[in-house]
């Protein structure tokens, strides 16, 4: 199999999960989910950096317009998710902080994640498991080496 084909086949597979992500995630009322997706993503972004950050930054890590990501902070804002400080460097940028409701509820989703995820994965053996998770690691830092966008990430531990 060549790069090619194992593209075409890696794509169809990466649809599929998305899919099957989508379809997982409770539904009906009370049930829905504690953050939609664009959310989830910035106040993961902005936990993983460790500090505050601004359009600027948000621009650097996603190669998103800065139209985009004010609307998504806004919406976060508003959600009381997220609060802005100065920058403590004194520029005249302001930077998002993740507030506690922000950290409550993007606690809360991803536990609901995890936990959908933990479902499907037992049974794995552990040898298994640590392949997989070593896979797809590579998988996105390779994809972030050819982007320039690399994402912070906390050392992994085991348990």
């Amino acid at each position: 199999m060549n790069a090619q084909q194992a593209g075409r086949q890696v794509e169809r597979e990466l649809l599929i999960l998305l899919r099957h992500m989508n379809m997982t995630r409770p539904r009906g009322p009370r049930k829905q989910a504690v953050l939609d997706r664009s959310a989830y993503v910035l106040l993961t972004r902005i936990e993983a950096e460790g500090r505050p950050m601004s359009i600027p930054d948000l621009v650097e890590a996603f190669g998103l317009a800065p139209s985009t990501l004010n609307r998504q902070t806004a919406a976060l804002l508003k959600n009381g998710l997220v609060e802005r400080t100065v920058d403590p460097n004194g520029s005249i940028a302001h930077k998002f902080r993740i507030t506690e409701e922000g950290f409550t509820r993007l606690t809360a989703e991803r536990d609901i994640s995890a936990s959908g995820l933990a479902e499907v994965l037992q049974g794995w053996t552990p040898e298994r498991l640590e392949r997989f998770i070593d896979d797809l690691e590579q998988f996105n830092t390779d994809i972030e080496r050819l982007t320039g966008r690399p994402w912070p990430r906390a050392n992994r531990t085991t348990n």
